[in-house]
């Protein structure tokens, strides 16, 4: 090899090395940028001169080192798993931080402590009235108690419809956000595509920014993505294509006109109509195929159906508000005294999953219990006494038996949003005398009264059997969704320590080590001072060479 080739091969080294130093500088710059992956440089040798193919050797030089290319370290089972399990670990914390909410409305806040007490102190009206069922200020107290009972009922269901809310604005901003971040996802793509069409540079930083996106985009929803060989990754959103080619399946929300909760569709998939005045109307049967979630699925880490808080959130929810009936297995547009619309494992099917409507449903059915109760005993103690033209006893001017409780709004369902006390006997509690027409005092009421509290024959739901009473009954509610929060934080907390642990082995391999680049640093730096000092001693043998020459 001659010596002016061989200053080539020290040119290549300084320019490998100075490549790599650059490289090396981006990583240690980069240190704290979130979602930037580290980079390696490759080498590799250039091609080798051949002199002669002799035996048994052939003559070759080579020309150098060349620089293949700079290469991000990243790990695709690290990526995938740890999308997958953070996908996870997002679904339990919507549900744990629901549990908890609910938690602090029925037992800490002041809506459920203030129900508690009011529960207590209805019961202890009905023990004071037995005592004296003829005091004015007994009848008085027991009338005060139970409208304090449904006011602060009426208070925590609506602290749960407000929470409901409260999720249901949530779930916007989560759909926008999956919208936000597919479209910047297809055009990192076309950027990605274009930079690298050539084969000579690599959009590394690019695919940094698609990494995190996908990485955000994974905490909302089951994510699948696949990489094409120009570069383009397509996505695929709960098994439906968000992200493929030049198209992003956006995804919209359809407001139910009743509840006015969002449910996420795709917008390709579903059949929208146009009315009269030439406007878009889309409904519930035509978003019925193309719903982003099947929310009837069963809930399990081994079907991958407990990933996302978009999902989480939907759950959590549910969709509309829960009453009474549904824990009997009846639709909410259903008639509770008709069996025929009664629907079997209705309950188990839309109720149970849900946090929110769960406990709306169960609360509701111990106010409709309480109340319809009450108002029962009132009203056959009334027609014990006789006829409307025999007795007036417990009865208005009408005839009619006097009703502790009554509707809000008439013909709709004794639902704790519709239940008040009657103001006829807010105004004048003595009307419950509870004195016979014999002057005597009407014990047996009291005593039914007494009994309707103690006697347990109520159960919080279809999958629990043991019976309680109507104190006891909130006690257990109460206790359920402590039991219920216990468990999801244990989940909760265990899959925090699986995501942590993916994400730590993940960053082994992608994230920056200020010591190793150090390393990296100085043995390029030595490598680059090493091709200088060759090229110097090259420079001085053709200096030599050419002085003696010329002599």
């Amino acid at each position: 090899m001659s010596l002016m080739g061989s200053l080539w091969t020290g040119v290549s080294g300084l320019q490998t090395s100075n490549n790599a130093l650059n490289t090396t500088a981006h990583n240690m710059s980069n240190l704290d940028t979130t979602g930037y992956t580290r980079q390696q440089v490759a080498q590799g040798t250039r091609t080798y001169v051949t002199l002669s193919k002799g035996t048994p050797n052939w003559k070759q030089y080579g020309l150098g080192v060349s620089y293949s290319l700079t290469r991000q370290e990243r790990d695709y089972f690290l990526d995938f798993n740890y999308r997958r399990e953070a996908g996870r670990s997002a679904f339990y914390d919507v549900a744990t931080n629901t549990m908890e909410e609910v938690e602090y409305i029925l037992g800490e806040s002041n809506e459920g402590h203030e129900f508690s007490e009011s529960l207590s102190n209805f019961w202890t009206a009905i023990q004071e009235l037995s005592k004296d069922p003829t005091s004015s200020v007994n009848q008085n107290l027991f009338v005060t108690r139970a409208h304090e009972f449904t006011t602060r009922a009426s208070a925590v269901y609506t602290s749960l419809c407000q929470y409901q809310d409260n999720l249901n604005k949530a779930v916007v901003k989560e759909v926008n956000n999956i919208n936000k971040y597919a479209q910047e996802i297809e055009q990192l793509n076309r950027k990605i595509v274009s930079i690298e069409a050539g084969g000579v540079e690599h959009a590394n930083d690019l695919r940094d920014r698609r990494n995190l996106l996908l990485d955000q985009l994974a905490q909302l929803g089951n994510v699948n993505y696949r990489e094409d060989s120009t570069g383009y990754v397509s996505v695929r959103f709960e098994d439906v294509d968000l992200v493929k080619g030049s198209l992003v399946n956006k995804m919209e929300l359809y407001t139910d006109p009743q509840t006015g909760f969002y449910t996420p569709y795709w917008k390709m998939l579903a059949d929208r109509s146009y009315d009269e005045k030439g406007n878009l109307v889309v409904t519930e049967e035509g978003i019925k195929g193309a719903r982003v979630f099947d929310l009837t699925r069963k809930i399990s880490s081994d079907l991958n159906t407990d990933i996302g808080s978009l999902k989480g959130m939907l759950l959590a929810r549910g969709d509309h508000r829960a009453t009474y009936k549904e824990i009997k297995d009846y639709p909410p547009d259903a008639d509770p005294n008709d069996p025929s619309q009664k629907e079997e494992g209705w309950y188990n099917r839309n109720i149970a999953d849900s946090i929110v409507m769960n406990i709306q449903a169960e609360f509701d059915q111990l106010i409709n219990a309480v109340v319809t109760k009450i108002n029962d005993i009132l009203k056959e103690a009334a027609e014990s006494a006789g006829a409307a033209d025999v007795s007036d006893y417990l009865r208005d001017e009408n005839g009619e038996p006097y009703q502790l409780f009554v509707k809000s709004i008439e013909g709709e369902e004794w639902t704790v949003s519709n239940i008040t006390v009657n103001s006829v006997l807010r105004q004048n509690p003595s009307l419950l005398s509870f004195r016979l027409s014999e002057h005597s005092e009407d014990n047996a009421t009291i005593e039914a009264l007494k009994k309707a509290f103690e006697e347990k024959i109520y159960t919080l739901n279809p999958n629990v059997e043991t019976p309680v009473g109507f104190i006891d009954y909130y006690k257990n509610l109460v206790s359920q969704v402590a039991n219920g929060g216990s468990v999801f934080r244990a989940i909760q907390e265990n899959q925090t320590v699986m995501t942590d642990a993916i994400y730590y082995a993940r960053e082994q391999v992608v994230g920056v080590s200020s010591d190793e680049e150090l390393s990296n640093m100085i043995k390029f730096q030595n490598a680059y001072n090493a091709s200088s000092r060759y090229i110097n001693v090259i420079s001085e043998m053709l200096e030599h060479i050419l002085t003696t020459l010329g002599r």
